[in-house]
């Protein structure tokens, strides 16, 4: 599982956002991705985006589009959550106790 947000300023809470959406996940025993350290984008941002997940910085009235970095996090992150749900398909499951 993974985890998007969006807020209306830039430090708007998005990472207790993102952590508190997961716990729900964990609870259920999901495996809980987050958005690749290794992104470039990550790192240069001036909008949105964590390690714990995308973000996207809407602006006070909620209109601004997302931004091209945004958008990138959120590919980059779908496809290491899809990347992840591959491996753990191709492995045998425990058997259920």
């Amino acid at each position: 599982a993974t985890v998007f947000t969006s807020s209306s300023s830039m430090h708007g809470g998005q990472e207790i956002t993102l952590a508190t959406m997961m716990f729900p996940l964990i609870h259920l025993g999901m495996v809980i991705t987050g958005v690749p350290y290794s992104e470039r984008e990550l790192h240069t941002t001036l909008t949105g985006g964590t390690p714990y997940g995308s973000s996207h910085f809407a602006g006070p009235e909620g209109k601004l589009p997302i931004s091209e970095e945004e958008k990138s996090l959120c590919i980059a992150q779908g496809r290491h959550l899809a990347i992840i749900a591959q491996k753990l398909d191709h492995h045998e499951t425990s058997p259920q106790n």
